[in-house]
């Protein structure tokens, strides 16, 4: 209890304190002015699409100032159709229905797709968002054939979905036998969801074993995460604690922390596991307590690289803690405004001229200053679909939270 109260009041101070310092837009009208700013910019993006008589899903910006799309088998098929779908959510124009229906639709391969973990990802935030929106009883189907996809990569002597093959390409080269991700904690909501629309609670209960899993070997004392786990696959032993995408094996990749708190954040919704919620919140708590935080709490792509504050931050991570922690706060009685302020500062500064892209420049991305790979040169300082999906989730939760608050 004593622990409880401190942390609390060490949340409440942090967000005063940052409030302070923070810009002077008010957040009271920042979803109105985001979703007006969204409609706009990826209004453009559709127009110059439908003028080419093409279905396209943009993904970032190549080097050369072009834009990137995906193909669907790419991880971030998803987060495009899934920003169209919150566009018909926040605005209710049947526009955008049509719109995010025809790029989904181009998914439809993807239920099959077995050779790595992300169909959770690329499925749930696009066929799922849908459903939940429609309740169109094809893509129903689509969630679970790709729920029985992802589950043929669990590994039962590890107790966890293993996230990427390891005979060929770089994953080959490090030598491991089951890596598993703390990006694949995202993916489990496609799993809790196959169950309640099929019944078939083998779904749930891979699920529920994956992340106790992961809360068992990914956390260090201070409840950072490493990035990658690997597991021998007969013993189920932990071989390595490394990184892929991170500063260094030791280091916290900044958007692996907020895959970390989203996802545990996810896991007390489905299964009200008090586990769940203490892992969520005190993974907060190492956030928002670090001394490398930003006062405008839009993270550097790690908070161990040895370059701060010379080095890039990552507006994608920012949005993924954002939209973890205005869910959060709807379970954490005693952090509830805590947490919500926190968000409401993330949204309000990622809305703002440094981080929020002109209207018709960025390729029509919302947010700039994103951060794939840097250990893998890819992806540094540019938009990233996915960041701009979150922020858009984001500003969903925000507006229902604001909803339940005014009755």
């Amino acid at each position: 209890m004593k622990q409880n109260l401190q942390f609390t009041i060490l949340l409440t101070l942090v967000a005063f304190l940052w409030s302070c310092n923070s810009p002077k837009t008010s957040s009271n009208n920042i979803v109105e002015e985001n979703v007006e700013f969204a409609t706009q910019q990826i209004g453009r993006e559709i127009e110059s699409m439908n003028a080419k008589g093409e279905i396209l899903n943009p993904r970032t910006i190549h080097k050369d100032g072009t834009t990137r799309y995906n193909t669907p088998e790419l991880w971030t098929s998803g987060f495009f159709p899934g920003s169209l779908w919150y566009l018909y959510e926040l605005t209710g124009d049947s526009k955008w229905k049509v719109e995010a229906e025809k790029v989904t639709e181009t998914l439809d391969t993807v239920q099959y797709l077995t050779w790595h973990h992300d169909v959770g990802f690329m499925v749930y935030c696009s066929y799922g968002n849908g459903y939940r929106l429609t309740k169109k009883p094809e893509y129903k189907d689509v969630i679970i054939q790709a729920a029985k996809s992802l589950s043929t990569r669990y590994r039962p002597n590890v107790g966890a979905i293993q996230s990427w093959n390891v005979h060929r390409g770089w994953q080959a080269k490090r030598g491991w036998q089951c890596p598993v991700i703390i990006d694949n904690m995202m993916n489990l909501e496609l799993l809790f969801e196959a169950t309640k629309l099929s019944g078939d609670d083998s779904f749930r209960s891979i699920a529920i074993k994956h992340a106790e899993t992961t809360m068992e070997h990914h956390f260090r004392d201070d409840y950072s995460s490493y990035h990658v786990i690997d597991y021998d696959t007969i013993t189920g032993q932990v071989r390595n604690k490394v990184t892929a995408q991170g500063y260094a094996d030791h280091s916290a990749w900044s958007r692996g922390q907020g895959w970390a708190i989203y996802g545990y954040t996810l896991c007390y919704r489905e299964t009200k596991d008090p586990k769940f919620l203490k892992q969520a919140e005190a993974i907060a708590n190492y956030l928002f307590s670090h001394p490398r935080m930003p006062k405008d709490l839009v993270p550097y792509w790690d908070f161990d690289c040895k370059d701060i504050p010379n080095t890039p931050r990552d507006a994608s991570a920012a949005s993924v803690i954002a939209s973890a922690l205005y869910e959060l706060s709807t379970y954490s009685p005693e952090k509830s405004e805590s947490y919500k302020k926190l968000a409401d500062e993330i949204v309000v500064n990622l809305s703002s001229p440094a981080y929020r892209a002109k209207l018709g420049e960025n390729n029509n991305f919302l947010l700039m200053h994103s951060v794939g790979s840097i250990p893998h040169g890819a992806e540094i300082d540019v938009p990233l679909n996915y960041a701009d999906y979150y922020f858009l989730e984001a500003l969903c939760r925000k507006r229902e939270l604001e909803k339940l608050a005014a009755k």
